[in-house]
């Protein structure tokens, strides 16, 4: 498609290669892979629908200016954060309509497992960013990471035992795992790369995560990154898929729910100005 803006793709790990599932003069953002093989995006303040016909996706019905942060929770819902005056919060959307979480702002959704939900959030006066973790069925937020570091990113484990997060703590971005009550949190490896945005496999052989160049100040869109993978121990680190991209290309989860494939978005160079 000429003067296409995203490129939504998919990586196939037994083959190696990408395959391209839409282009668009949109720019659109973060995608998760439904079970019934369609992709939730975001773009404008809403939530598309986009599938493999390459045509252009669908808008979705919705009452909220949303953000980059959304996906599905396991019973099927659509979990999202959404901006207002006084910064993001996370709403489920059921038909049409959202419903606010009870969660303080600014809260920005990440992963799900169970009737867990995890985020990152800012509490307190020192305006830090920290992973906090909602239980669904009581109500109860626990912020799991005291400090001064930033900490974003937050995707549980598989088997929901793990939260694996970005944390600059050792002095820049660097993919991290804790328990998911916080304890035995530390750097799974560590290289010059600014590493964002970890996602394990729903399989629990592999993780992804997106890495910035050196030096790269928080995770800004249009810049020349990789996508990577390893084993949940570090090893067997490899770059998968260069790309220009960056902010929106893997923020939530974006893996197919056999694990064999996962969803990302690249961006046309020339479409950004570069």
């Amino acid at each position: 498609m000429a003067g296409w803006r995203s490129s939504l793709e998919v990586y196939d790990l037994a083959s190696g290669t990408c395959r391209v599932i839409l282009r668009t003069p949109r720019l659109i953002e973060a995608p998760n892979w439904h079970p019934d093989g369609w992709f939730l995006v975001n773009g404008e303040g809403r939530l598309w629908r986009a599938d493999a016909s390459g045509l252009e996706p669908i808008p979705m019905d919705l009452d909220e200016r949303c953000n980059n942060d959304h996906g599905f929770l396991p019973d099927g819902r659509i979990v999202l954060s959404s901006h207002d005056g006084s910064g993001a919060g996370i709403h489920l959307l059921e038909n049409g309509r959202t419903t606010p979480l009870g969660l303080p702002r600014p809260s920005w959704w990440h992963g799900a497992h169970g009737a867990r939900l995890t985020y990152a959030c800012v509490r307190g006066s020192d305006r830090v960013v920290r992973i906090g973790i909602l239980d669904m069925e009581t109500g109860r937020e626990t912020v799991l990471t005291p400090g001064m570091a930033h900490h974003d990113g937050p995707d549980f484990s598989a088997c929901g035992g793990f939260i694996w997060f970005n944390s600059d703590e050792t002095g820049h971005a660097q993919i991290w795992r804790m328990r998911a009550d916080g304890s035995e949190a530390a750097p799974v490896f560590r290289d010059d790369g600014v590493n964002w945005f970890p996602h394990p496999s729903p399989c629990g052989r592999h993780v992804l995560y997106l890495a910035y160049p050196p030096g790269t100040e928080g995770h800004p869109r249009d810049l020349d990154v990789a996508l990577w993978l390893m084993a949940p121990d570090g090893g067997n680190r490899r770059r998968v898929v260069s790309l220009f991209g960056g902010q929106g290309s893997i923020n939530v989860p974006c893996w197919a729910p056999d694990g064999r494939a996962f969803a990302f978005m690249r961006y046309a160079p020339e479409a950004s100005g570069r």
